[in-house]
Parts: structure tokens; C-alpha cells; sequence
């Protein structure tokens, strides 16, 4: 019997977004080449490059495409990872490194590439990334950021107290870098294009079927959905992300899932919309426990941030964001909050995306770090490119489902962890 169909929970997105492509339920069994788990956007980037090349997928998802972290996030389509390039060369050296840069640092490219070539209608906007520094130490840090992408080619900016400012319309930040490979989408209109490109190019994408059951069928797999129909493949990929479960042995314990909440304005009146990004860039800062904040297309403005690691019970759980709104930016004292929605961030205990092979024709891309839009994207088409044996060496090593040591206490790990960093925002 199936359960409950998953709705899209309200926000911001939700309200806004061009309404979706059909994705019905599966009605019959079906046999494909590929079968994938998820309809974020790992997995429809991954089916829209597979199907373009004759493969023929069917994308399963619990809910509609976009329900989980896809539809739910800040908007914020940033390259890069939360490593620097010196990082990374200290991290894998030599050609690995150089690859993994190179792939980091195009992936807000394979975003807007994509939303060209389908002309997806997204609100789509690339007028950079703003990252400001509420200390000297965190100021130290993205200097050192700015100058290792500069001698890449990237033509930053720095800003010093004054002109971060005036290109924010905060004074709480001594400083900040410019990124201009950065941009902005609706990203649940962005997930639903993705939808339309790949059922267009011959994909087949069925909403509200949850997978229940996958195991080996000759030399593929068969999935078992909630409904009881069954789809073989040859290969299997699961793009579960921050919602994975257990459908693969011990997958859901590789990564915390950690709750990112959001809050929204009214729209701004219009000199007020002047005084907070009135460039149309994006901003996250540089503290540990990061806020990130951006305009949508109608002047709300938009704050999101850590919050309680379980699922909002109450509007007190977003009490604390609308707070850091108002410090940040006290002339929007008298505007009121429309909207306020989580998800699901996938972390990586060393902040790196997952490739696991755990089994002939399996494969499970996931764990963003909250760089989802840009890298889910990039790493979709390299793992369409990796199945279609066209790139042997996937840009990020391949590496067991090894769960994360005690991962039951999770809860505890996340908020110990969060006072600490506010503690180290707060005195460094």
C-alpha cells in the first residue's frame, strides 16, 4: 500500500516557482539501462546527460522532483569548496589536485551552461559571490582565498570595511572578496527545469515512489517501490543526499544531516531593496557557523542559517535567524517576515563530496557541504560521463561506505560542535 504522498513543504520556493513537469507514478513494472534514486539534482543533471547519449533512465523519487535539499536551499549558486586550492594540493597533490580545482572552480558554469542550453526559467542571476569577514582572523583567511583563486585567473575584488558596507548595507564586516563566477537561481524552479530537459530528451521521471527494496537481478538490480512495482536495471545510482535512508546497508551513516533553516521578507520597498546587495550579488560570510543571505526576484530578502538539528517543531526555531537579520541589517527593523522553511545539508567529516562504488554497476554521489547547486550539477555530468565510459577518473576519489564512528549520537556531535563555534565567532 503506498503511504502518504510527500508534499513540497511551504517557503519561499514553493509559493514562487514555475509550476513542474508531470512525474506520475509508476503504474507498471519497467526495465531500463539505468535506474536512479532521487530527482534532485544530482540525479536529474546525471539521467539528462545519460538519456542525451541513448541511455534510457527511469528517475524514482518519494516525493516530486525537488522535494528534498533541491528545492529547499538558499539559491546560491557558488563554485568552489570549502577547501582552497592550496588545500587541495596539500590534500591530493600533483594531477588530482589540479583536476579537482579545475572541476570546483568551473561548477557554477555547468549551471548556467545547462539553464542556456534548456532555457530554464529560473530567475537566474550571476552577479557574483560576496564573502565578508567578521574578524581579523576569518579577514586573514579570505585574503589568502582571494589571492590562491587570483593566480588561477580569477578576477576577484577585495573590499575593504567601507566598501563591503556599501555593497552589502551592513557595517558588521571589516571586509570581504568578490567571486564573479558566482550567481543566484529559484532553485526549485531550476530542479523543475532540469525535470522538463530531461523528460524532453527521453528520460522517464515518476514522482511519489518511494524505493523500498534494491537488490542483485542477473548481472543489474531491481528496485521495489512502495507500491510494489518493480523496475531492473543494469546500473543503479542513489542521489539521496541528505535524505538518504537505508536503503543501502549504513549509507544514511556516512553523513550528518543537519538541518539548515531559512527565513524570507516581505518584499522591500524599493529604498530599502537599494540599501542591503543592491548589486544582485550573494553573500555568505566567512564565520564557522556561517549566515548566507541574498534578494530574491521581487526584493524579499532571504537569511539562512544553522538551527536545531531535528525538524522545526515550532516558529521559535527561527527565532534566532530573524535576529541576525535585524542585527545585520537594522534599517529593515519594521519589515515583516513572509516566510520560513529547512532542509537537509549533507556534511562530509573533511567537507568533501562522496563517490561510493560499493557494488558492480552501483553508484552514490552525495554529500555537498552546502555547495549543492554548483557541484551537484558539475558532478552529474562526470558521472554520466565515468558510466558512459568516456572518464575513467572521476574527479574526486572513489571511496568505501565507511559510516561516520558513532553516528547515533549525531545530535550530540552537531550541538556540542555549534557552541563551540559560535564560542570561536564570538572571541576570534
Amino acid at each position: 500500500m503506498n503511504a502518504q504522498p510527500l508534499a513540497l513543504p511551504p517557503s519561499l520556493w514553493a509559493a514562487t516557482a514555475n509550476a513542474g513537469p508531470a512525474t506520475p507514478a509508476l503504474a507498471e513494472d519497467k526495465q531500463v539501462d539505468v535506474a536512479i534514486v532521487g530527482a534532485g539534482y544530482t540525479g536529474l543533471v546525471t539521467a539528462l546527460h545519460l538519456v542525451r547519449n541513448g541511455v534510457r533512465v527511469c528517475v524514482l523519487d518519494a516525493g516530486e522532483p525537488g522535494w528534498g535539499a533541491s528545492g529547499r536551499n538558499g539559491g546560491q549558486v557558488i563554485p568552489g569548496l570549502k577547501h582552497d586550492p592550496d588545500d587541495l594540493r596539500r590534500m591530493f597533490g600533483g594531477d588530482r589536485a589540479e583536476r579537482l580545482i579545475d572541476v570546483a572552480g568551473g561548477a557554477a558554469d555547468e549551471v548556467f551552461e545547462l539553464i542556456r542550453r534548456y532555457d530554464i526559467d529560473c530567475e537566474a542571476t550571476r552577479k557574483g559571490w560576496i564573502q565578508p569577514a567578521a574578524s581579523p582572523a576569518a579577514l586573514r583567511a579570505i585574503e589568502k582565498r582571494a589571492e590562491q583563486w587570483r593566480q588561477r585567473g580569477v578576477p576577484v575584488e577585495m573590499l575593504d570595511k567601507s566598501s563591503v558596507a556599501q555593497r552589502i548595507g551592513s557595517k558588521d564586516y571589516l571586509g570581504a572578496w568578490v567571486d564573479p563566477r558566482a550567481g543566484s537561481v529559484q532553485p526549485l524552479s531550476y530542479v523543475r527545469g532540469l525535470a522538463r530537459a530531461a523528460l524532453s530528451e527521453g528520460a522517464d521521471i515518476h514522482g511519489h515512489n518511494r524505493v523500498t527494496d534494491l537488490r542483485r537481478h542477473g548481472s543489474g538490480w531491481q528496485l521495489t517501490t512502495d507500491a510494489g512495482h518493480k523496475v531492473t536495471a543494469e546500473r543503479v545510482i542513489l542521489a539521496t543526499n541528505g535524505y538518504s535512508d537505508d536503503l543501502w546497508p549504513k549509507l544514511r551513516q556516512t553523513v550528518i544531516a543537519a538541518n539548515s533553516f531559512i527565513v524570507a521578507t516581505k518584499p522591500l520597498p524599493e529604498h530599502l531593496r537599494r540599501s542591503v546587495l543592491p548589486g544582485g550579488e550573494v553573500c555568505s560570510d566567512a564565520r564557522r557557523l556561517l549566515l548566507y543571505f541574498k534578494q530574491d526576484a521581487r526584493g524579499r530578502l532571504l537569511l539562512g542559517g544553522r538551527g536545531p538539528f531535528a525538524e522545526p517543531r515550532s516558529p521559535g526555531d527561527w527565532l534566532h535567524l530573524k535576529r541576525s537579520l535585524l542585527g545585520l541589517f537594522p534599517q529593515l527593523a519594521e519589515v515583516e517576515f513572509e516566510y520560513q522553511w529547512s532542509g537537509r545539508v549533507a556534511l562530509t567529516p573533511d567537507f568533501m563530496p562522496r563517490l561510493h562504488e560499493p557494488a558492480p554497476n552501483l553508484s552514490i554521489l552525495l554529500g555537498y557541504n552546502g555547495r549543492g547547486i554548483a557541484m551537484a550539477s558539475a558532478l552529474g555530468r562526470h558521472l554520466a560521463e565515468r558510466l558512459l565510459d568516456r572518464e575513467k577518473d572521476f574527479p574526486f576519489p572513489i571511496t568505501p561506505v565507511r559510516p561516520i564512528p558513532f553516528h547515533g549520537l549525531q545530535r550530540l556531535y552537531l550541538g556540542v560542535g555549534i557552541a563551540w563555534y559560535r564560542l570561536l565567532d564570538a572571541v576570534l
